[in-house]
């Protein structure tokens, strides 16, 4: 009885080792950092201002989904780093992507207009130097960029007004269109000049739109979309 006693002891300690040994071996490898975002093109497809790329390397396959760009299939690429959105919808390709990696295009791509991200309606942004000039719209609840940044905490979830020129659209993320407006007012070197709406409508770059919605301060919509101020649930009018 007591040798079998030992041995049972034995050959649970024996198993015990085996499982924590397993455990370090898959903490160690779900550790390891990813692979770069590169490889050879297996699929490619495009929707809603989007060219969705598929590539394969070393037996994995990565979704990818950037602006609007040539690829072919079989071609070797690499992109610039994005954020991974999981069970992403995309309406214009009746298709859900189990995870895809939403970057801003390929290495050395850096969206110098080439590339529209307005659904094929204007160029993909009005050019970062280019002076915007555009008066306060005249409702009670109207206020300028500059304005909506300096009061977002007392109007933290209210219905807000503001008048712009669209300068960038980016269709289709996460079920909305994200639009960013500028009237002129802010500081560039701040980011204040620059106000984010999200809305089912679709204006074209360049346009000078009023938008209508609820504004939100310091919102996190995770996977790295995160807004000090944002305008979402938006209205636009031009």
């Amino acid at each position: 009885m007591k040798r079998f006693l030992v041995l049972f002891v034995l050959m649970l300690t024996i198993m015990l080792m085996v499982s924590i040994n397993g455990i370090y071996a898959e903490t160690s490898k779900s550790a390891e950092p990813p692979s770069s975002l590169s490889g050879k093109v297996v699929e490619t497809m495009n929707g809603g201002g989007y060219t969705y790329v598929n590539i394969e390397k070393d037996g994995k396959k990565t979704w990818v989904a950037i602006p609007e760009t040539k690829v072919a299939v079989g071609q070797n690429i690499s992109f610039q780093p994005g954020s991974t959105i999981s069970n992403f919808r995309s309406k214009k390709l009746n298709r859900t992507f189990e995870a895809i990696v939403f970057s801003e295009g390929t290495t050395g791509q850096h969206g110098d207009g080439s590339v529209n991200k307005s659904g094929g309606r204007g160029p993909a942004e009005v050019p970062a130097n280019t002076a915007i000039k555009v008066n306060k719209a005249s409702s009670l609840n109207a206020y300028t960029i500059a304005e909506l940044y300096e009061k977002r905490t007392e109007l933290d979830r209210k219905d807000v007004v503001v008048r712009g020129r669209v300068v960038k659209v980016s269709p289709e993320i996460m079920g909305k269109n994200w639009i960013h407006i500028q009237d002129g007012s802010g500081e560039p070197a701040k980011g204040t000049n620059d106000i984010l709406v999200t809305s089912q409508e679709l204006p074209s770059v360049g346009d000078t739109v009023t938008a209508e919605g609820v504004l939100y301060k310091d919102k996190d919509f995770g996977s790295g979309y995160k807004y000090s101020v944002i305008l979402e649930q938006a209205g636009i009018k031009k």
